[in-house]
């Protein structure tokens, strides 16, 4: 089950990365645009992921089940 160090773990996954992407790159003139590309891209699909994960470990709104006769459910 998912806990959260998930958050973290995955952002130290992206670290590590963009630190590759960074590294790696290749040398010439599109240096610049190689890593900035990569590093966005990474960033943004974890960005995406956090915010998904976050949204579905902490809910704003309570689930609500609609076979529940009303008689048995407690406000």
């Amino acid at each position: 089950m998912a806990n959260g160090w998930s958050i973290f773990i995955g952002l130290a996954i992206i670290l590590a990365m963009c630190t590759a992407a960074w590294v790696f790159a290749p040398k010439g003139e599109n240096q610049v645009l190689w890593r900035s590309s990569l590093i966005l891209a990474f960033v943004s699909c974890y960005l995406m992921w956090a915010i998904t994960f976050l949204a579905q470990l902490h809910p704003l709104i309570e689930p609500r089940r609609s076979d529940i006769r009303k008689e048995f459910v407690h406000h």
